[in-house]
Order: C-alpha cells, then sequence, then structure tokens
C-alpha cells in the first residue's frame, strides 16, 4: 500500500492530481450489522478531463461531492456538479480537510448552499488525513444514496465504461452490469459493431485484480475476451449475450468534441511508426483524444491530435515521451476556425497553414467560450484586465461570501495560449477557471506567417486578431532572432499578413577576417579582400540554406511574454 493508491500514474503522483477515473469495490459492514458491497469510482476535477467524470457518472446512482473546507467551492466543483444534477443523482456534501487551522466548515456549507443551491446544513466533515469523518461517510453511502436497480433474470446488459491494453490479457473492459449476469465462459457480443467475444476472466479490483465467476445488476468489474484491438471497445458501447441479447442499446455517451489542436511530430523522423503505435494505444485509453496523420515541410511526418485542453495536450505528450520513449515536437496549439468562402462554402480550418487564398474569402468565424472565474475579491481587478486584454465580454459580476464569480465571453484561441497560466500568476493561485464552448462568431482574423530568408515557415505561422497582428509578431520575430543560430550571411526575420510585412529583425552576420593574413604594405590589398568576401556572402544569401534548430521551434511556440 502507498499514498494516493488509486493515482498509479507517475504523472498523477507527481503532479498531485487525477487524471484517470480508477475504480474499486470495497465490503462494508454498517452498524445495523448488514454487509454491503460499494462499488466506488474516483474520478478527476480539472476540466480538461471532464469526459471522464461524464462516464464514470453514468455508471453509478449517486456522487459524494468533496469540497475544500479551507479554499471553498472552486468553479470545476461547480461544473462536475451539473454533471452529476444531469445524471440525475444524489448528492452527498462532504467537506474535506478539516484538520487545516484556515477551515471554515460554516462558511463553505453556506457557499455549497448560496452557488449551487444544494441543502448542505448536514454535510459531512471530514480530515482524510486523519481519519475523522470517514465512518460516517461510509453510512452515508449506504443510508443516502440510492441502491442500483436491475434484473438478475433478464438478457445481459452492461455499459462499457473503460477499456485500456495490457500486455498479458489484451484488452482489459471495465463494465457497470445493467441487468441480468456476466459469466466467465460466455459468449458476449459489442452491440456498436456486433463483434462476438469469448469470456476469458471475469474480476473485480480491491484495488488489485480479483477474479470471481460472475458480475451481477449494479456491479462494476471487467472482463478479458482475448481482445487484439482496443479500437474493438467503444466507451459507452452496450456488451450483451451472444444469443437471447437485449434489443435496445443504452443510449452511450455523446463522443467528445476536442477544442484546442496542436501537430506532435518526433524528433528522430526514424521514430515516426512508433509514434504512431504510441498515440493508438493512448487513443484507444482516451477517448476524448483525436488524431490525423500530417506532414509538414520543416518537421517531416507527425499527427494532428485534438485535445479538451492544454492540460490535457501536456499529460498525453508527456505520456508519449515517458510510457513509450520517444522525444515529440509540439507546434503551437489551434483551434478550429470556420472559414466562408466568397461561393458560399464553409470550411473548417485545423492548421493556419493550410488557409485558402485570401481573395476568395468571404469572412473568419472563431469559436467562443463562456469561462466562469472564481476569485477572492483583492485579485479581480487584475482579472477583469486580463480578460479584457483577451478581447473578452463581461456576461456576468456576482459575489459569494468574499468571492466573486466572474462570467465573461472569450475567443477560444486567447485562452489556449497561456491564459490559465497568467490566471494563475495574477492571481497568487487563488482563482479557478471553467468554461465551456458557446458557439461561432465573425471577427477580423489574419493569417499571420513567419519568413525566415525570405521563406515562410509553416510551422511557425498562427491565425491572430487584426489588432493584436503587429505586437505578436514583433515578439515572434525578437525571439527568433535569439534562438537562430548566426551564419555566414544577413538573415531577415520577418512577420507577414498576405504580403505585406508587419514586423521585421534582422540577425548580423559572422564575419571572418579574411585581411588577417595582410600585414603591412597596401590599403588596396586588403579593400579587394573585403570586396571579394561582400560579393560572396552576397551570392551565399541568395542560394544560402538557414538551418532553424528544433529547440528554435519549441521555445519560439511558448509565448510568455
Amino acid at each position: 500500500m502507498k499514498e494516493q493508491l488509486l493515482d498509479s500514474m507517475d504523472i498523477e503522483r507527481e503532479r498531485g492530481i487525477t487524471i484517470k477515473a480508477n475504480t474499486v469495490r470495497i465490503d462494508y459492514t454498517a452498524d445495523n450489522g448488514e454487509t454491503y458491497v460499494l462499488n466506488l469510482i474516483d474520478t478527476p476535477g480539472h476540466v480538461d478531463f471532464a469526459y471522464e467524470v461524464s462516464r464514470s457518472m453514468r455508471a453509478v446512482e449517486g456522487s459524494l461531492l468533496v469540497v475544500d473546507s479551507t479554499q471553498g467551492v472552486e468553479a470545476q466543483t461547480l461544473a462536475n456538479v451539473y454533471q452529476a444534477i444531469d445524471a440525475d443523482h444524489e448528492i452527498v456534501p462532504v467537506l474535506n480537510k478539516i484538520d487545516l487551522p484556515a477551515s471554515d466548515c460554516d462558511r463553505v456549507a453556506e457557499q455549497i448552499e448560496d452557488v449551487i443551491g444544494i441543502d448542505a446544513s448536514d454535510a459531512i466533515r471530514v480530515s482524510a488525513k486523519t481519519g475523522q469523518g470517514i465512518h460516517e461517510t461510509l453510512e452515508a453511502i449506504v443510508h443516502k444514496l440510492p441502491a442500483p436497480q436491475g434484473t438478475l433474470d433478464a438478457p445481459l446488459k452492461a455499459m462499457l465504461v473503460d477499456s485500456w491494453y495490457d500486455a498479458y490479457l489484451g484488452v482489459i473492459v471495465l463494465v457497470r452490469i445493467m441487468d441480468g449476469t456476466l459469466k466467465k465462459g460466455m459468449r458476449v457480443k459489442f452491440m456498436s459493431n456486433g463483434t462476438l467475444h469469448h469470456v476469458d476472466r471475469v474480476g473485480v479490483f480491491r484495488p488489485q485484480m480479483q477474479m470471481i465467476n460472475s458480475l451481477g445488476p449494479g456491479e462494476i468489474g471487467f472482463l478479458t475476451a482475448s481482445i487484439k484491438q482496443v479500437r474493438d471497445t467503444r466507451v459507452g458501447d452496450t456488451i450483451t449475450n451472444d444469443r437471447n441479447g437485449t434489443e435496445v442499446a443504452l443510449p452511450g455517451f455523446k463522443p467528445a468534441q476536442p477544442v484546442v489542436f496542436c501537430g506532435l511530430f518526433p524528433v528522430d523522423s526514424a521514430e515516426f511508426e512508433d509514434l504512431r503505435d504510441a498515440i493508438e494505444k493512448l487513443a484507444l485509453n482516451d477517448a476524448s483524444f483525436s488524431y490525423e496523420m500530417e506532414t509538414s515541410a520543416a518537421l517531416g511526418f507527425g499527427f494532428r491530435c485534438g485535445f479538451l485542453g492544454l492540460l490535457h495536450l501536456e499529460v498525453i505528450r508527456d505520456r508519449i515521451e515517458r510510457e513509450y520513449d520517444i522525444d515529440l515536437i509540439t507546434t503551437a496549439p489551434s483551434v478550429i476556425y470556420h472559414v466562408y468562402m466568397k461561393d458560399g462554402a464553409m470550411i473548417e480550418l485545423h492548421n493556419p497553414a493550410d488557409m485558402p487564398d485570401l481573395s476568395k474569402v468571404d469572412h473568419l468565424e472563431e469559436p467562443r467560450i463562456k469561462a466562469t472565474i472564481l476569485v477572492p475579491d483583492e485579485y479581480l481587478g487584475d482579472v477583469l484586465k486580463l480578460c479584457q486584454d483577451r478581447r473578452g465580454i463581461q456576461m456576468d459580476l456576482t459575489y459569494a461570501g468574499q468571492r466573486a464569480m466572474v462570467v465573461y465571453d472569450l475567443p477560444l484561441n486567447e485562452v489556449v495560449f497561456d491564459f490559465y497560466d497568467r490566471l494563475k500568476s495574477v492571481t497568487k493561485g487563488y482563482a479557478s477557471f471553467d468554461y465551456q464552448m458557446t458557439g461561432y462568431r465573425q471577427d477580423a482574423l489574419v493569417k499571420m506567417s513567419i519568413l525566415v530568408n525570405d521563406e515562410p515557415v509553416d510551422a511557425l505561422s498562427t491565425m491572430v486578431h487584426r489588432d493584436r497582428a503587429e505586437m505578436r509578431g514583433r515578439a515572434m520575430c525578437e525571439k527568433l532572432k535569439d534562438l537562430i543560430p548566426r551564419h555566414m550571411f544577413k538573415i531577415p526575420i520577418q512577420a507577414a499578413i498576405g504580403g505585406k510585412v508587419i514586423a521585421r529583425e534582422t540577425l548580423s552576420a559572422l564575419r571572418k577576417d579574411v585581411t588577417a593574413k595582410c600585414y603591412g604594405g597596401d590599403a588596396t590589398r586588403k579593400r579587394k579582400l573585403l570586396d571579394k568576401q561582400k560579393a560572396g556572402k552576397k551570392k551565399m544569401r541568395q542560394f544560402g540554406k538557414v538551418d532553424i534548430p528544433q529547440e528554435a521551434f519549441i521555445s519560439a511556440l511558448k509565448m510568455d511574454g
């Protein structure tokens, strides 16, 4: 046993967050002498992993709403409560960390009632560290949350909650049984693709795997059936008997909509096949991650991947680098734009480098989000300024105790770069942020290209607002000037919109001392050698090739300033 047992991934333990939902089954003998079987799922809280939460909610009957009694309600708490209410859950509020001196349970309970609108007068007060209140929590689960409904004699109907690949057992499928029983040795059918499989093992997590003979209604467990491809096991699918199966499939989950896109390329192009393999395995385990192949003149072959947010992007990138030992280059994150052509057609633009000819474009629309930010009163001014700087439109501002709740309409492409980091730094880490997509709106957007030695660099082109283009272009050119090594000839670095250059920096040439071997004598000898060098540099500049190192790409795309 070790701390945070269910957060088993290295990244989860390092960052102190939950990324994958994990299940565990425990037996509990209550005060009334009855023994109950509890199926628990530990879900992430961060907005980027909301998909894990929504599908876990569909597999269970009730939720424990765990609120930090020192921090109070966070923006993400709100988002997850609404998901639980949508899933028709009974909710038990729990106030955690009461052993800390800054804990204020009465204030937080009042805040839960004000902000969320659920009764928190009898919220359970818990310290997970000291173990205080754990017994009361387990009693509340038994007495307040409804027991699962399900018919034992009905045909098997099981919901596929998650699946992952194991090198020894093949694909392991996590299921919640709705009706009927799942036994070892059965032939089962996956309803979305009609594939048939013979069940080898049935078991539960306690938290280690434990094999059992059968699972009944309301139970959560796993099965293995020598399934080779994880793509045969779609999350949200319905599993039933091969012969007298259920007629009606469960509604399933609506597929997650990726919000942020970026290119992943291997530093060593020979590792492309390994990268393909790694991405396929991760995508199967994480239904909210999508990918397609792409090529780039600067970076070679790679993949264009879709994520639910920047943290999601970082976690996937870290997992590929660690679990599969592949060095990656990540291009600038971008969002999907809608490009309306003059002939009435609409194109979805994933990569700014694919922007069609401007003379044929009528207008562009960008995705907008509704952002909810909860922030202590003293940092409110900084937050409002940050949102205004990012072209935000204020929609609402309310107070819950000492904290303000600000709702802003923001363009998503201003948020994907470094909005969250900036928000954390201006509020010393006290603000919490949650968002949802609201739709598309027309704006004055332009494609900004970066030219190095008069050659456009695809990987560095971005979409920017016309008013911001010059500032962003200047920052990019200054950064590249520091990052690109000097050559024997002058290199112009330019930012351009269409044919118009809006910012420029010049990287001066390295100078070789051609007159070193001349000492004394006539000055015309030196002049002649310098003129010859000058002509050579001019010629070299016409035909010279500028190598941009990989580190320069990565650093240039981090817009810190």
